[in-house]
């Protein structure tokens, strides 16, 4: 590590697993940890480096190996450049804020993501991705991921759907989830609501729909202000919040596949919305 990077705090030697500032950021590898503290944390050179560049919130801390420092430099001297704190760790200490098999040393303490639902919808949206209980950290992070390259205006966490500060999911989004307003609520029918305040057309996305993808791109009804909504991985959306949506729709199968995985399928109905609001 550079003698400036280490002259920001007076220990020469690193920090240690046992140091209360890595204790402190090990409780937020927990939900209960994160919900407490407001923060989370983002491991990896691509998720610090978009964290850096973020507008809507603010970084606090960076901990870092001496290899992974020799490795991202440029890294350092941004976080020097914006005045925050870069600890240098241990080997273990960085492992102990990891939660992948092979740690990569460079740890960052952010601010919280998720906005509220008004914020997040403000400004006309017209294309949304709305996760209803899905439990899945990776594929959640990598529906942020794939509604960031569509376009989308946001992304909305809802029901029992899996923290979207998770490791795993910060990890699957590869930095989207700094790129747009995410938002977070249980109340499923709060979410619905706000959605139809801000001018959103509610649609499904459910294998057993009677009306597809292609049919529904035919009739225009792709070019409206969309939010789709995307149930879990095993079980799709129940019958009683597909009720309460505008209509549900079906990614046609032309193969001899039973049906497509979470994150296809979002790929799939986003980028067709995204085409047809386009064209």
């Amino acid at each position: 590590m550079s003698q400036h990077a280490r002259a920001q705090r007076p220990e020469a030697a690193p920090f240690t697993e046992r140091t209360p500032r890595v204790v402190a950021a090990r409780h937020l590898t927990r939900r209960q940890g994160r919900d407490k503290a407001g923060r989370f944390l983002a491991e990896g050179a691509q998720a610090v480096r978009e964290a850096l560049a973020w507008q809507g919130g603010q970084v606090h801390e960076l901990f870092v190996t001496a290899t992974a420092a020799q490795r991202n430099p440029e890294l350092l001297q941004t976080a020097q450049a914006q005045g925050i704190r870069i600890s240098e760790v241990t080997d273990k200490a960085a492992a102990s804020l990891s939660e992948t098999v092979t740690p990569q040393g460079l740890v960052a303490v952010c601010d919280a993501v998720p906005q509220p639902l008004d914020q997040a919808l403000q400004g006309a949206p017209r294309l949304v991705a709305v996760l209803y209980g899905v439990s899945d950290p990776g594929n959640a992070g990598t529906v942020t991921r794939v509604a960031d390259a569509a376009g989308a205006d946001a992304v909305i966490f809802t029901g029992d759907t899996v923290d979207p500060h998770n490791g795993k999911c910060v990890r699957a989004s590869t930095g989207s989830l700094f790129h747009l307003p995410i938002a977070r609520s249980r109340d499923a029918a709060e979410v619905f609501a706000a959605c139809r305040a801000a001018g959103l057309r509610l649609v499904a996305a459910d294998g057993y729909a009677k009306q597809d993808l292609v049919e529904a791109s035919v009739q225009g009804d792709l070019q409206h202000p969309t939010a789709w909504v995307f149930g879990s991985e095993a079980h799709g959306l129940p019958d009683d919040v597909i009720a309460q949506l505008d209509t549900s729709l079906k990614v046609p199968l032309y193969g001899a596949a039973e049906s497509l995985n979470l994150a296809t399928a979002a790929a799939v109905c986003l980028y067709a919305s995204a085409r047809d609001q386009r064209n």
